[in-house]
């Protein structure tokens, strides 16, 4: 009677990430995965994931990256404002996710246990929950910035900031904690969605649920757009500005931004939640990795668009770095372009 298949960390089996071959089971993305033990030894999986690493590195550079800007943000009191808080709330949560990335790495090539499985996989569920409803409360705060623009900095904004962190991390917090308690496909393997050990009506909840946070997002951000042109037209009739002036031309730019950040929102996250919805744990691993790594690429550029661009934080950045802060950045003015 032959052995019981031993357990091979990594998200899918190495030797099929690729030519997506192998039974059923074969092609679940996993922290552990089954491998037979009647294989050739040209056909014994790869010592370590070549997707695995792509991961962990994807890890290591968001982790570096958030870090910089919550050390920023928790180093500067002027940094309080409700709108530095969400934008720590996002970098707190992409480094996190970014560790997450790393310790499962860590943890399925040297502990190659359920427990640590659960834990790192609840982990970056929850972080990355964070940070789309961490984007989600951003959008929320520029769209009540402008249609609240003379009450925006009143204690009540403060207030109700603070409750959207609370109510945003304890879901996520929830989400988190559901592989777990048990929500997971560890004892029946049939249920496994493209992410072992998530299972497949888990994941699709989060797709659906990010589907509809995404509406959300759009539709805030085509009011926004309209806000901004609304005042833009206002200020040109009673300056009898015309079209081409450079105020009309920032605020193209302003809506132009809004469409390239809701637009790498969708292009990174997108292609992973529509393929999760309607695959399953017999779809080849090679699918997931080249919708789930993408994902993990708007942590990285979270960043650069909510954090770098801002030039209350560039100048905290400047001050760490180098102490001082450069006449162009100091001087420069802000433009509906920051939006």
């Amino acid at each position: 009677m032959s052995e019981e298949p031993a357990v091979t960390p990594g998200w899918p089996d190495p030797t099929g990430w690729a030519s997506g071959g192998g039974g059923p089971m074969d092609n679940i993305t996993s922290f552990g995965t089954f491998t037979p033990d009647y294989l050739a030894p040209s056909q014994l999986p790869l010592l370590v994931n070549p997707w695995d690493i792509v991961l962990c590195s994807s890890g290591t550079l968001i982790a570096c990256e958030n870090a910089l800007v919550v050390l920023v943000i928790w180093q500067n009191p002027a940094l309080r404002a409700p709108m530095f808080l969400l934008i720590g709330s996002l970098a707190l949560a992409d480094l996190l996710a970014g560790l997450g990335l790393v310790l499962h790495f860590t943890c399925a090539y040297l502990l190659q246990s359920d427990a640590a499985q659960l834990l790192t996989v609840g982990l970056v569920v929850a972080s990355f929950s964070a940070s789309v409803f961490s984007l989600l409360a951003i959008t929320i705060d520029r769209y009540l910035s402008l249609y609240y623009a003379l009450t925006y900095n009143s204690e009540r904004t403060a207030a109700f900031t603070y409750s959207m962190l609370v109510l945003l991390w304890g879901l996520s917090l929830c989400l988190g904690l559901l592989p777990v308690t048990g929500v997971n496909c560890l004892a029946e393997e049939a249920t496994c969605s493209v992410v072992r050990p998530l299972t497949k009506n888990y994941i699709a909840v989060l797709s659906v649920s990010f589907l509809l946070l995404f509406g959300l997002m759009l539709q805030l951000y085509i009011q926004i757009c309209k806000i901004v042109m609304h005042h833009a037209h206002q200020i040109a009739l009673q300056h009898h500005f015309l079209s081409a002036t450079p105020h009309y031309v920032t605020t193209r730019k302003g809506v132009s931004t809004l469409a390239i950040i809701l637009g790498t929102f969708a292009a990174c996250w997108m292609p992973f939640t529509v393929y999760a919805l309607i695959a399953d744990y017999t779809y080849p691993p090679l699918y997931t990795y080249a919708t789930l790594v993408p994902a993990t690429y708007n942590s990285v550029i979270n960043p650069v668009i909510y954090a770098f661009r801002n030039q209350e934080i560039q100048k905290a950045l400047w001050l760490v770095c180098c102490g001082c802060v450069p006449a162009s950045v100091a001087l420069r003015a802000r433009t509906p372009s920051n939006v």
